[in-house]
């Protein structure tokens, strides 16, 4: 199925969330090689971005590939919110998405993120603003509520399609779940039942088949990854390839992950100059070895370096003990 937002085609249906510290520049454009539908920006403060402060501008900077830039906001005042919009279609924007989700305390403290989701009238105003000053789509991510007692999802979605947001997404837990338990995907479905737009599922898609069961439970018309995507920027397309066609793509062979990490690792100190870039790189490097037989030895060595070039030499010195066990 193809998602179509104005003259924007999200196909596949698969899109890599927005996630503070992780879907920056670099991240974004190794996810989208392997064939995302659609990858996000870091959540950006529409104070900051009315502010242009140095990190704002840096989280939305574009690629240099085919991926429309896609920018999400938080805030809770609606002409902050309005005027952060115009700016960032100013500045090639092709889709903005609209934070009712975020459940951190320091986003909700402020009236921003998921603690929209108490006051239903002002969201209302945050939304209508943000469509109203900008031309380009304009889509929306929330929780299934703030609390257990408050599930108020369908009822937000029903003002979003009203004001004219174009797609929501819909994380399957209430605010105050934070990421306890577990995503309730039957629940998305009450969302999808409530509007005619498009709504993907979020929350929990940690394999290929959790992605087609959050699509069966849900209704949904895509899925949205997020702590799945840790490591492994190769998922977004096996999720794909598997709703469109039931067939499991394997991982990248040893080789292929070990040079994937040397263009991650040599991205982030270029995106963020040398001592940042080592120290946003460290959670990457654990990540992607996670899953590997001594990876979290190769995790606790590699986290305590500080010179890039031994940090290089662990990586090739890691994968190729790996390769040779798998050739003997």
């Amino acid at each position: 199925m193809v998602i179509t937002l104005g003259s924007i085609k999200i196909d596949p249906p698969v899109l890599l969330a927005p996630m503070a510290g992780i879907t920056d520049l670099p991240f974004r454009r190794l996810v989208a090689r392997y064939g995302a539908g659609l990858v996000f920006s870091e959540m950006v403060a529409s104070k900051a971005m009315v502010a242009e402060t140095r990190r704002s501008l840096r989280i939305i900077r574009a690629g240099d590939d085919d991926q429309p830039m896609a920018v999400q906001l938080a805030g809770c005042d609606p002409d902050i919110m309005a005027e952060a919009a115009k700016l960032n279609e100013d500045m090639g924007a092709r889709i903005l998405d609209i934070n009712m989700g975020c459940p951190v305390k320091k986003v909700t403290s402020g009236m921003a993120g998921s603690s929209l989701m108490r006051s239903l009238t002002h969201a209302a105003k945050i939304l209508k603003a943000t469509v109203e000053a900008v031309r380009i789509p304009v889509t929306l991510k929330m929780r299934t509520g703030w609390d257990e007692e408050s599930r108020n999802a369908p009822e937000l979605a029903r003002i979003a399609e009203d004001v004219g947001i174009r797609m929501l997404t819909v994380h399957g837990r209430t605010r105050c779940q934070f990421f306890k338990g577990t995503a309730d995907w039957r629940y998305i479905g009450d969302v999808k039942n409530s509007v005619s737009l498009p709504v993907i599922a979020n929350g929990d898609i940690q394999t290929v088949e959790d992605a087609k069961t959050a699509m069966e439970l849900s209704g949904a018309d895509g899925v949205m990854i997020a702590r799945g995507s840790y490591g492994r920027p190769w998922f977004v397309a096996q999720v794909a390839e598997y709703l469109r066609s039931g067939h499991h793509l394997p991982d990248p062979d040893l080789e292929e992950q070990r040079c994937l990490l040397h263009e991650h690792y040599e991205a982030l100190l270029s995106h963020y100059g040398g001592d940042v870039g080592m120290r946003n790189a460290r959670k990457h490097l654990g990540w992607y070895s996670a899953r590997i037989p001594g990876g979290e030895t190769f995790r606790q060595r590699v986290v305590r370096l500080t010179d890039p070039d031994l940090v290089r030499d662990e990586i090739d010195r890691f994968y190729g003990g790996l390769q040779l066990k798998e050739s003997a």
